[in-house]
């Protein structure tokens, strides 16, 4: 060795951080345009400036950041591209926060351009917290090109795709009934509001018929709706209301006049029949109201109070206003019953407040259209899921989309290129503000004061990223990308934007693959969350176990689509795992002649060394394909079998033999397959568990480079070979067995003894030509291999392999001596615990008094020391007459 040998104990301490800051400095991660190379490019899933590192996220950047890997060292040009979100939400509401707490003001009182300049200051503060964690997991980011959706460049991109939407009449501004959170005070898009099943209520009330004694009966989950009513639905076939079709109801407190109108959209079987129409406070009853022109009545303010169309309910919040409102139906003789019922609630996906729906002036994207392109790339394979069955879940959400209402009532994001005039109403949408209106040339213009959906932003991401609406070079060589690695939860919020946004502005999918993985929940299968309190932090799991045994964890227990469970106890076996790598590597290195490197000598290959020969190059091929299929769970799994058990517990103490003897050929020869079967099975691990690899690597003999940027192990067909694999495995099987005996009759290591063995002619030959490995692995002072069963002592233990008899003669496996005091001993504790349980049967007070349950139980305990007893006494029997 030219090289000093790694350190005694594999301690990740000592040289993660030092790893990663040689890749940063020696540019291992930065990608160039290079057009003798196929590109491979990823982009990172923007995490939101407010956050930091989850498990969630350990597991979405430990995947991408397997494959980037693996790419990069098969010689593509790999990128992946970081970048954060500026989450307009989250963030607005952690600076309006910082804001009160330092200075007790709101953000009104300070004003939209200083609240900016603060909002811009706690970015840079604390936005990018989380691409430091990052590092720490050791994540191969070109962090040269690091983003963030609101730089000038991706800024740049929203404003051009707002204006090309608008002019293609994507874009529109409407009066249209919208999800509104009181608390964010912002409006919300269908993706993100999250449902839940809740314990809620049906309430019946009636509405009397105008002029008449008769009244239908409603049912309803939120009552105070009720007052903004401007109609009662029934089916149009519906024989119990026919009569009723064209003529008024009274609302019942309002005492307002209200039609009843026919719909299909009623469903005749469900309820009472009878639906309550509220347009401006329910989707259904907005599409309802618009096919038969009714009033929109508004009840609530922004803040989910009631307003003053609620009358003298006018202030109250909407639960205060449900109960008083309830209370006042029941006394006025309008409440026919009230019902438990459970039913989906949806809430923002921010803060958890549950959403209103309301009607609001508000900017839309046109669905129907942008979609359909979306929906045919996937139904012709130009897009794939892995696994395939989300692509219902993708095509459900497109085939059902409505309009996607894409402005927000915040002002940290980005403001909306609209302007207004304040003397015609015109609306001009333009980059820039125009010095007068288009349409009247008044100078009194103001622009929109909403900003835009974060998620309009990060739909631009895989194009935006890379320069667009600039031809840049990047765009021209890194688009469209290869592959997307995504939660499932995160499918409807922004996969179907990526690829209905690409295929209008770049007319081609943004990526060829979108490989889902489920959520890291914790030991009892529940979500990770606040409230719960059950998180783990990565940054403390990798500060006690080293990263590569968290990545390593995170990898082993992927499969695609499916969600894991964490368990403290699986790190500590990836750390385990580690470790046992380190010390076999540091075993092989201490066991190399750097002396005699340069010297020639004859390779003679053994069984052994081309069995794993072959099964290395078996492994390299099997894991190439598990991940050309995405199966990184299966693929690693692949890799830990091979270096735990064949490479580490077999090849090396099948090797040793020939490292401790004179036999210079052989010992430079199992030198030889070591090393090399090291130096790739490194390579084959990297992706996975890279800074250990890298560390070893860097020990290695003749290493120049970075194993980051060595090349993928190629596979040798000839070197593949299932009848060496096949013998070995005879041989192994026969160690094993003979191991197994031994155990069982504890005999010590240092007893040597004779071992017959009884073999087909199909194993014979096998056996015959490796018995030095049974003597070596498996303490046997010689092995004789045999056509027939003839001379085999009648008192040997036995086992049984595939195509041969084991046979070990009991004399040389025990000493009798010592087998007699054993059993002298055992024979002793036997009859004292017969004495025992005899005289607790024998006792009538114990009888009496116990359980049948107990009784029957002493009496199986007797059943079983009494046979163990008469065995101990056949064999004592039997050493005995071995001693005359």
């Amino acid at each position: 060795m030219t090289k000093e040998n790694l350190a005694t104990k594999y301690n990740p301490k000592e040289f993660e951080e030092k790893i990663y800051k040689m890749w940063m400095e020696e540019d291992h991660f930065t990608a160039e345009v290079n057009h003798d190379k196929q590109p491979y490019t990823i982009v990172l899933p923007p995490p939101n400036i407010t956050g930091q590192l989850h498990m969630g996220h350990a597991l979405d950047q430990t995947l991408q950041d397997i494959l980037i890997r693996w790419k990069r060292m098969q010689g593509y040009e790999a990128l992946w591209l970081p970048g954060t979100d500026h989450a307009s939400i989250a963030t607005e509401v952690k600076v309006v926060e910082k804001i009160y707490k330092d200075e007790g003001k709101t953000k009104e009182e300070i004003g939209r351009d200083e609240f900016l300049k603060r909002a811009w200051a706690w970015k840079e503060e604390y936005g990018n917290r989380i691409t430091q964690q990052m590092k720490k997991l050791g994540s191969s980011c070109d962090w040269s090109r690091e983003r963030f959706t609101m730089d000038e460049g991706c800024n740049k991109a929203v404003t051009e795709v707002f204006i090309k939407l608008y002019e293609k009449g994507y874009i529109y501004r409407g009066n249209r009934l919208i999800n509104w959170c009181p608390d964010c005070q912002t409006s919300l898009s269908d993706a993100e509001v999250e449902h839940e099943e809740k314990q809620g209520h049906f309430w019946h009330i009636k509405y009397p018929v105008k002029d008449n004694e008769e009244y239908v009966e409603i049912a309803t989950t939120r009552p105070e709706t009720m007052l903004g009513d401007t109609a009662v639905a029934v089916h149009p076939e519906d024989e119990r209301y026919k009569h009723l079709i064209g003529k008024s109801l009274i609302l019942p407190i309002v005492n307002k006049e209200i039609p009843v109108i026919a719909d299909d959209y009623v469903e005749m079987d469900f309820g009472t029949g009878a639906v309550k129409i509220t347009p401006a406070h329910d989707p259904n009853d907005f599409e309802v109201g618009n096919r038969h022109n009714l009033p929109q009545v508004i009840v609530m303010n922004d803040d989910a109070t009631m307003n003053e169309n609620a009358g003298k309910y006018e202030g109250m919040d909407r639960y205060e206003c449900r109960k008083e409102l309830v209370n006042d139906l029941e006394a006025e003789g309008y409440l026919v019953k009230k019902k438990e019922h459970t039913h989906n609630v949806g809430a923002c996906y921010r803060c958890n407040t549950v959403v209103e729906p309301m009607l609001s002036d508000q900017w839309f994207v046109k669905m129907e259209e942008l979609a359909k392109p979306a929906i045919e790339a996937v139904k012709s394979d130009d897009l794939d899921f892995v696994p395939e069955r989300f692509t219902k879940t993708y095509l459900h959400w497109l085939e059902n989309i409505r309009d996607w209402c894409i402005s927000r009532q915040l002002w940290w994001g980005h403001r909306i290129p609209a302007y207004y005039c304040d003397d015609c109403g015109e609306i001009i949408v333009t980059k820039v503000k125009p010095e007068g209106c288009t349409k009247c040339d008044s100078a009194k213009l103001r622009q929109d004061e909403d900003v835009l959906d974060t998620w309009f932003s990060s739909a631009l991401w895989p194009f935006s990223t890379l320069g667009w609406p600039n031809q840049t070079e990047d765009l021209k060589y890194f688009y469209p990308t290869d592959v997307l690695v995504t939660g499932y939860d995160i499918i409807f919020f922004w996969v179907v934007r990526m690829v209905f946004s690409a295929l209008e502005l770049m007319g081609e999918v943004p990526f060829k693959y979108v490989f889902v993985h489920g959520l890291v929940r914790d030991s009892q299968g529940r979500k990770m969350s606040k409230s719960l309190g059950n998180g783990v932090d990565p940054l403390e799991i990798i500060d006690l176990y080293g990263a590569d045994a968290l990545r390593f964890m995170l990898a082993t227990g992927n499969s695609p689509g499916n969600d894991m469970r964490f368990y403290n106890e699986r790190v500590e076996s990836s750390r385990n795992f580690a470790n046992k790598l380190w010390n076999a590597s540091r075993f092989v290195l201490m066991n190399l002649d750097a002396e005699d490197s340069e010297k020639e000598y004859e390779k003679k290959l053994t069984l052994a060394d081309r069995w794993i020969l072959s099964r290395l190059n078996t492994v390299t091929k099997e894991v190439t394909a598990n991940l050309d299929k995405f199966e990184l769970g299966i693929a690693v799994q692949k890799l830990y079998d091979f270096i735990w058990s064949e490479y580490c517990d077999w090849y090396i103490e099948l090797a040793k033999p020939r490292l401790y003897g004179e036999d210079y050929n052989a010992k430079r020869t199992a030198q030889d397959v070591l090393l090399e079967v090291l130096e790739d099975l490194l390579k084959l691990l990297h992706p996975f568990m890279p800074f250990i690899t890298e560390e070893i690597w860097a020990h290695l003999p003749g290493s120049q480079d970075a194993i980051i940027v060595s090349q993928w192990p190629k596979v040798s067909e000839e070197k593949i070979s299932s009848d060496e694999e096949k013998k070995m495995q005879i041989v192994m099987d026969a160690i094993k067995s003979i191991r197994n005996i031994r155990a069982e009759m504890n005999v010590v290591p240092s007893r040597k003894a004779k071992i017959l063995i009884v073999a087909d002619k199909e194993v014979f030959g096998t056996i015959e030509e490796n018995k030095d490995y049974l003597i070596t692995l498996a303490s046997a002072s010689e092995v004789i291999v045999k056509e027939e069963k003839a001379d085999i002592p009648e008192d040997s233990v036995s086992a049984v392999i595939g195509g041969a008899e084991i046979y070990i003669p009991l004399d040389d496996l025990v000493d009798f001596e010592k087998e007699l005091e054993r059993l002298e001993k055992e024979k002793t504790k036997l009859e004292k615990e017969l004495d025992r349980v005899t005289k607790k049967l024998s006792n009538e007070g114990f009888v009496s008094k116990a359980p049948e349950k107990l009784i029957e139980a002493e009496k199986q305990k007797k059943d079983k020391y009494q046979e163990m007893y008469d065995k101990v006494l056949d064999r004592l029997e039997y050493t005995k007459n071995k001693l005359k």
